[in-house]
């Protein structure tokens, strides 16, 4: 009873709201409506007609035998929507389908004749004789429904919006509820009251259908991902089988016996036996998936989530088989048309391309395998995906020769030749295994393939990038040195070259020689230094940080410009920066090599070192050329810039690098005609230093 009044108030819901949809269907402009639909009149007529099978159900019962004939009605207007929607004169409907459509008008608009004038002469008394014709026709006309909506939706147009698509879907729902009922009926020799009961129910849920429709929304097609339908087809097959065991069951209960147990038993050992199949046998998987994506999707890729997958491979950079690039590019390529394998081959320094990498590729690859150049020429100028198992059977007369190697055509595991492009070069080639199961390649695989290689051929040109612009790094910090160097050489080679001027004239004074013999051993000292730094395996000695004495570095520099020029040094008592002294050294010495220079020789080159605002603060000031201010700050210390004839260019370069690198700097002042004032700004030597370094300082102040 509670049942029965439930489905009374849902009979009046669905009453009132089916007729308020078809009143404000047709008072929609038809203008609007044709725009969003192809037969939006038929709509409000279906819309209609459920109202009035809603209305039988409220005045007699949803099982009663007037709501059947009103049932017809409604699926006559239903089956009319559906053929002016989905097919027109340009697009007829195909011969088989449009005889069942006949059918199903010819059975619906003969039980609404024959029902209507039965109960209009006899009343009640029709239902007895005419409800079991009337349920009959039910279940033919939902069985053929289900038909038609299946190839309806099959042949729907790009530009039907997905909300017209929903409302065949609101129709099968509702066949296919009614198809069941009937079924179950038949089965049982009981009607399914619950079921029945529920119609009004079902009918709601349609109803929303029929107004998103009608509106101006849905104009983008809405289709599920292929995880969703995927689910969805394992539910599908899930409720089917258990569908099966009921009737399977109810019919063993009709005939008697024990064939329930022994149905039973069938089902369970076929369930056990297919789960097992698919849960140990990875060929049956790949069969399953095969057959689930040729006859289920339109396409046979999910793009999107292939290619982020495909993305993701290249781009991760973890897990043993990940750190390898060339690894990274023959999984992504095999994941993507579910080769359990690949080799990704690289051009050898003569162009041949050979096996460079693999990723899960079974033991036995060949050694010497490699691809001609006759071969890479062909792959690279006809950007040909070569099917392996084509070329074995044999290539028509008008193809070209791609001249495969021999050792790829033996090898029944290798399934495709994947060229890898970047701008029509050819940087790598990939062989895929064989799938478990084996299939031909058709236009979307070739498509997927080639677009999939030019994306991997982008991260491998921009990985040969990086180590070509590595290795050009190594080449420009090698010449930088050498320029460095070039530019010292070039500073002994003068000084050397005034003392052997100067021992022309001077050679019998024993004091001269003494200076000669001091002045040889610095140089042969530095040009050793030299040497060192030049070897290529060498990258120079590390400057470390540390107190360093100021007066002493002087002293040593004026020792080795004596023979060029006496210097004037002045320097505070104890004054230590907190630096490199081989480094200080050679800043000061390209500063006091310049100034003498660029200064007469009856002038004097001064070197003054103090301390000053918590720095150290070295002077080297000339009295030569001077400099401009536009020189100073456009030109001086940019490498390869010189006003000296024969000049490098490297000297302030190197020096001013030098100085930052200790967290110093170099201050330039200097006007032309009155000489220049070059500033060396150094850390001062502060309480950092522990009492080990003082002792250090007080022993190299003693020597």
């Amino acid at each position: 009873m509670a049942l029965s009044g439930l489905s009374e108030i849902l009979s009046a819901l669905a009453l009132a709201a089916f007729a308020g949809v078809a009143l404000w269907l047709f008072a929609r402009p038809r203008s609007r409506m044709i725009v969003l639909m192809p037969a939006p009149r038929w709509l409000a007529l279906a819309a209609a007609a459920t109202a009035a099978w809603c209305t039988a159900f409220y005045i007699w019962s949803p099982g009663s035998s007037q709501a059947l004939v009103a049932q017809a009605l409604r699926d006559l207007a239903m089956l009319g929507w559906l053929r002016a929607t989905f097919w027109s004169k340009a697009a007829p409907m195909s011969r088989p389908l449009r005889l069942v459509l006949r059918l199903l008008v010819t059975i619906s608009a003969a039980m609404l004749l024959i029902g209507g004038a039965a109960h209009w002469q006899r009343g009640a008394d029709a239902a007895e004789w005419l409800g079991p014709t009337l349920a009959i026709s039910a279940m033919i006309v939902a069985t053929g429904g289900l038909l038609v909506v299946d190839g309806a939706v099959r042949r729907a147009s790009t530009a039907l919006r997905m909300p017209v698509m929903a409302v065949a879907g609101g129709f099968a729902m509702l066949w296919a509820y009614e198809l069941n009922v009937q079924l179950i009926g038949a089965l049982t020799g009981k009607p399914a009251l619950t079921l029945i009961h529920l119609l009004p129910a079902v009918a709601l849920l349609m109803l929303p259908t029929f107004v998103v429709a009608a509106m101006d929304v849905g104009r983008e097609r809405i289709r599920l991902s292929r995880t969703a339908a995927m689910r969805t087809l394992i539910l599908i097959g899930a409720a089917t089988y258990l569908v099966l065991i009921g009737l399977v069951g109810a019919v063993a209960r009709l005939v008697g016996g024990d064939y329930g147990d022994l149905a039973q038993g069938t089902f369970l050992i076929f369930a056990l036996g297919a789960g097992g199949l698919l849960l140990l046998s990875e060929r049956a998987r790949a069969w399953l998936s095969v057959m689930i994506s040729k006859h289920f999707f339109e396409h046979r890729y999910d793009y999107r989530a292939e290619w982020m997958r495909f993305t993701a491979t290249l781009a991760q950079s973890g897990g043993d088989d990940d750190r390898n690039l060339h690894r990274r590019v023959a999984k992504a390529l095999a994941e993507l048309t579910g080769s359990p394998g690949a080799l990704l081959m690289l051009p050898d320094p003569l162009g041949a391309f050979r096996v460079a990498e693999q990723w899960h590729w079974p033991a036995g690859i060949e050694e010497e395998g490699a691809l001609s150049l006759r071969s890479a020429f062909m792959l690279q100028e006809t950007r040909h995906i070569v099917d392996l198992d084509a070329e074995r059977r044999g290539r028509p007369a008008d193809e070209q020769d791609l001249a495969i190697p021999a050792w790829l055509m033996t090898d029944s595991r290798a399934w495709v030749v994947v060229p890898v492009l970047h701008f029509q070069r050819m940087i790598a080639v990939a062989v895929l295994h064989r799938p478990p199961v084996s299939r031909a390649l058709d236009w979307e695989d070739l498509d997927v393939l080639r677009i999939a290689g030019q994306q991997a051929a982008s991260y491998l040109a921009e990985s040969q990038s990086q180590a070509a612009l590595s290795e050009a790094k190594r080449f420009d910090e090698f010449n930088r040195r050498f320029a460095f160097i070039m530019h010292d050489i070039k500073n002994l080679a003068s000084q050397l070259s005034l003392l052997a001027s100067n021992a022309e004239r001077h050679a019998d004074k024993p004091a001269f020689r003494a200076d000669m013999v001091e002045t040889l051993k610095i140089s042969s000292g530095r040009l050793a230094d030299l040497l060192v730094r030049l070897s290529p395996r060498e990258r120079g000695r590390t400057a470390e940080a540390e107190r360093t004495l100021v007066e002493p570095v002087l002293n040593a520099i004026a020792a080795e410009a004596k023979a060029r020029r006496a210097l004037f040094v002045g320097c505070q008592a104890g004054l230590s920066a907190w630096g490199d002294a081989g480094s200080i050294r050679q800043i000061v010495q390209h500063l006091v090599a310049n100034a003498i220079d660029a200064s007469p020789a009856d002038t004097t080159v001064q070197v003054i070192a103090v301390a000053e605002q918590g720095r150290a603060r070295i002077d080297v000031i000339d009295q030569g050329i001077g400099m401009t201010r536009a020189f100073i700050r456009d030109e001086l210390f940019k490498p390869f810039v010189s006003t000296k004839e024969g000049g490098f260019g490297i000297g302030a370069f190197e020096a001013l690098q030098l100085a930052q690198a200790m967290s110093g700097s170099i201050e330039v002042a200097s006007e032309p005609g009155r000489g220049s004032n070059f500033t060396l700004w150094l850390p001062l030597a502060d309480a950092r230093a522990d009492s080990a370094a003082d002792e250090r300082i007080m022993k190299v102040a003693k020597t």
